[in-house]
């Protein structure tokens, strides 16, 4: 079965790199028109030039006031529509203890990767979606669903806020349909800490018996915008190879 978004315009944050450059090209590869954002206008412009199809750019921190309301509006004025939007943004600089963070890095957790989240999907729901009814795919992570001893608390708490935002703006902007994934751990740069440290030893427990790629969170991505996901909303679906059915030791 093919999985089509000819026509859809889609905006994706984050998108320079790892799961959300992954996700884009997807979405360019299926057919959509997409404007891809992350901080760095290089980035992006290296990301862009190896996605089939027709792809923008919108440089912008993603936590920066108004930056979600200036990348809908420059997303309509560049494909005249918006149909999906994808909070892939995130930023974890705090590694220890949940009592023992200092607020400034409690605060830029917060502020990209959940105050972010809400204004952008304000901002698409206010100036398209209200009157389209759209998609929203954020992207949340398997920490936010349990508990951690190893110094992700912080960030985690933030991704369970996400995965209930998800399901809070679900029931309240019907008929858009507002989707949740939960990575487990993927080989990206974001992740390169867990992924040199701890990565193989994971590997060998999954039943999969590999860490994720990033276009493992791509297909699925493309799946829950397409209409053939039109009847799932509110949820959130994990994504981690079996690491949650794998037996602890």
């Amino acid at each position: 079965m093919e999985i089509s978004l000819d026509g859809k315009v889609a905006l994706v944050t984050g998108a320079s790199r790892g799961i959300g450059r992954a996700i884009a090209a997807s979405y360019a590869a299926a057919g959509a028109k997409v404007m891809i954002n992350s901080r760095k206008q290089e980035g992006l412009e290296a990301a862009a030039a190896e996605m089939d199809g027709e792809v923008e750019i919108f440089a912008a921190n993603s936590g920066d006031e108004g930056a979600g309301e200036r990348a809908v509006q420059a997303t309509l004025e560049r494909f005249g529509r918006l149909d999906i939007l994808v909070n892939n943004a995130a930023t974890n600089p705090y590694y220890g203890p949940t009592l023992e963070v200092d607020k400034p890095r409690y605060d830029k957790t917060m502020q990209v990767n959940l105050e972010a989240p809400v204004f952008w999907c304000e901002a698409a729901h206010r100036l398209a979606f209200s009157q389209e009814p759209g998609v929203i795919v954020n992207v949340a992570s398997v920490g936010g669903m349990r508990t951690d001893g190893g110094g992700l608390g912080v960030y985690n708490v933030t991704k369970a806020a996400l995965i209930h935002l998800t399901r809070q703006l679900a029931s309240e902007i019907g008929p858009t349909r507002v989707v949740g994934i939960a990575p487990g751990l993927v080989e990206t740069d974001f992740a390169a800490y867990l992924v040199d440290n701890f990565g193989e030893q994971l590997a060998a427990r999954l039943p999969t018996q590999r860490l994720g790629d990033p276009q493992d969170i791509a297909n699925l991505a493309t799946f829950l915008a397409s209409d053939l996901a039109s009847w799932i909303t509110g949820d959130t679906y994990v994504i981690d190879g079996g690491a949650g059915v794998t037996p602890s030791r």
